[in-house]
């Protein structure tokens, strides 16, 4: 017998990293908002690693907590260890990254969902997206109910026609050994959506008690935390957190040798696994392959949660039979003894073709229907996180019949992400790098809430007692900023002592100290002998305001690249184009042009097929025809 379980104006199907935030976003925006999981124990599961940030993603996360999403704030309440990475390169790669508790982040997650306000979690598999007349209206449960909404967004992660693969055996499955979600698939099929097949791996748990961690390289935490949420930039308890060791070994030859002697027990190399595989996120036995001049790889040592024996072996997923990986993780120092207690694996999936998508995330020809995560062809937490909270603005957007909230590429990591799938699509599981922004040095994750807590306030996200906290931060940047640059330094015997032993040239005559600032041995803390009329202030605010004036140059021209890039931006396209009709365009690229319908010509140029001669057609013809 059917039934129904209420009317709702945003449905989420998928409570992993994605859905947490799209429903998180879209309750918060006062929208009655349902998320569907099979199972309530995998919310803000962590199936690959138990770690949140890492390079570029850690961009992604800071982008997110500015938007006023949820990931930062639970990262800082659940971390093990803090690290923040490329710490010896510019500011424009640091990225900070934690070892999270696996469960912890779970059960918090978990309870900011039950408390949000509009904000239902159900237990429930859905088996079938409702459309009529090319819109949604609803979905079904596998039990039997019908739950109707306005806009529905799809977060199944890796669960659509999960198959969980070991050596010759293969099961169906999502991570973790959880049903997965096997007849979504054909209804998604049903109403157009077009389905392509990706695969993803993990490595194995290991049993502390069974390692000699004294074998390794402790790998310890940074001295001096720094939250990943903006809102906790003053919080002295997480920054003087407890944190738990990691550990560093290394694979060697004879590692290698009992690789490369079951290659052909591989479902990497057998043809058993179809699904196309993340390249920058290689397996073991690719790696080995691919690189057979190395004699070792590293390997990272990382546990679970404080309070479970699991550890994670970060640097080598493998899809091999079970009793190979434990040969080969028996080769490797400190992992003599070890016990699996729970074997890598490697999983196929279904996803979408990410082209198919308008940059709001919204599905081309499907109204109301959003899709967010790994089901986009994407993979890692963060970058799932980063479109949930985008799908999620957009759908309660899209209900008040406003227009859609998109970040460009010069805007955020998140409008680089976003733009990169629907633009140019991807053919393996898509992972966000500092390489693929080429605005990196103005998206730095130090100034993600300079560059976005406006627009998060704009929306609604971001409360007014934290907005006013940011325009306090920013002033105070400002202000420092200012009095570094009418700061005139003499050349005083003290002065010249103090540049002299950090390896400074003396001074002649007066300098301020924003040129000061400009000399790669110089830093705004080891100037403090000379700088008497300083202040104390908070972190953030010295890191900012120093990394603005010390890379001033490099910034404005980075800016100027900017203004040139907007211009093709808000050079518009109409939906009604038809390229077909534009004499001089390539045949490859009218076609994908008129598949895809780019906004601008800025979105045209970055198309795969189309060239710069096609660009420059096309702008003849928008001057031409007055566009």
């Amino acid at each position: 017998m059917e039934y129904s379980l209420g009317n709702y104006d945003v449905i989420v199907i998928g409570a992993g990293h994605a859905g947490c935030e799209a429903g998180l976003a879209s309750a918060r925006l006062g929208k009655k908002t349902a998320v569907f999981v099979i199972n309530l124990d995998t919310l803000a599961n962590m199936p690959c690693n138990p770690s949140i940030g890492g390079t570029s993603k850690g961009h992604l996360v800071r982008e997110i907590d500015a938007l006023g999403g949820e990931m930062a704030k639970v990262a800082d309440k659940t971390f093990l260890q803090s690290k923040m990475l490329n710490m010896s390169k510019g500011p424009a790669v640091h990225s900070l990254r934690v070892q999270s508790d696996r469960r912890m982040y779970h059960i918090e997650m978990k309870r900011t969902l039950e408390n949000q306000e509009n904000l239902d979690v159900y237990q429930a598999e859905i088996v079938k997206i409702l459309v009529e007349d090319g819109k949604v209206i609803g979905v079904k449960t596998k039990i039997g109910a019908t739950v109707y909404g306005k806009c529905i967004v799809v977060a199944t992660g890796t669960y659509l026609k999960g198959k969980i693969i070991i050596g010759e055996v293969s099961y169906e499955s999502g991570p973790d050994g959880v049903f997965p979600a096997n007849d979504l698939s054909q209804s998604l099929l049903d109403i157009g959506v077009e389905l392509r097949r990706f695969k993803t791996g993990t490595p194995a748990r290991i049993n502390v008690n069974t390692m000699d961690l004294k074998k390794m390289e402790e790998q310890f935490g940074d001295e001096k935390i720094v939250p990943f949420s903006f809102e906790n930039e003053l919080n002295e308890e997480i920054k003087h957190k407890k944190q738990i060791s990691c550990y560093l070994t290394y694979t060697n030859q004879e590692t290698h040798k009992i690789i490369m002697d079951n290659l052909d027990r591989s479902p990497i190399y057998s043809g058993k696994i179809h699904g196309i595989g993340p390249r920058y996120c290689p397996s073991i036995e690719d790696k080995v392959v691919r690189f057979h001049d190395k004699e070792r790889h590293q390997l990272f040592i990382e546990p679970l949660g404080e309070k479970t024996n699991e550890m994670y072996i970060q640097g080598m997923s493998s899809s091999l039979p079970e009793e190979v990986q434990i040969k080969m993780y028996r080769t490797i120092p400190g992992l003599e003894n070890a016990k699996l207690m729970r074997p890598a694996y490697a999983i196929e999936y279904d996803c979408i073709d990410s082209t198919n998508l308008k940059l709001s995330l919204e599905y081309k020809g499907i109204e109301g229907l959003f899709f967010a995560g790994q089901v986009n062809g994407s993979s890692g937490y963060e970058e799932a996180a980063a479109q949930g909270i985008m799908a999620g603005i957009n759908a309660s957007r899209k209900i008040d019949h406003l227009e859609p909230f998109v970040l460009d590429r010069s805007e955020a990591y998140i409008g680089v992400l976003i733009d990169d799938l629907v633009t140019k699509g991807t053919n393996e599981p898509y992972r966000m790098m500092t390489s693929r922004s080429e605005y990196r040095l103005t998206l730095r994750q130090d100034n993600a809430d300079i560059r976005l807590t406006e627009k998060g306030h704009e929306i609604g996200l971001i409360s007014e007692e934290r907005y006013q906290r940011f325009l306090e931060k920013k002033h105070s940047i400002e202000k420092e900023i200012e009095r570094l640059r009418n700061t005139v330094i003499k050349p005083t015997q003290e002065v010249n002592e103090v540049l002299t032993k950090l390896g400074s040239s003396p001074l002649s005559t007066g300098v301020k100290l924003s040129e000061l600032l400009k000399r790669s041995e110089l830093t705004y803390l080891n100037l403090e002998k000379i700088d008497k009329k300083r202040t104390s202030l908070p972190d953030s605010v010295i890191e900012e305001a120093e990394t603005e004036l010390k890379y001033e140059g490099y910034i404005k021209l980075q800016l100027e690249q900017i203004h040139e890039f907007k211009k093709l931006e808000n050079r518009k396209l109409s939906p009604d184009i038809d390229f077909e009709q534009i004499k001089g365009l390539s045949l490859e690229a009218r076609q994908k042009l008129n598949k895809q319908k780019p906004l601008s010509v800025g979105q045209a140029s970055r198309i795969s097929g189309v060239s710069p001669a096609d660009i420059s057609v096309l702008l003849i013809y928008l001057s031409q025809n007055n566009m």
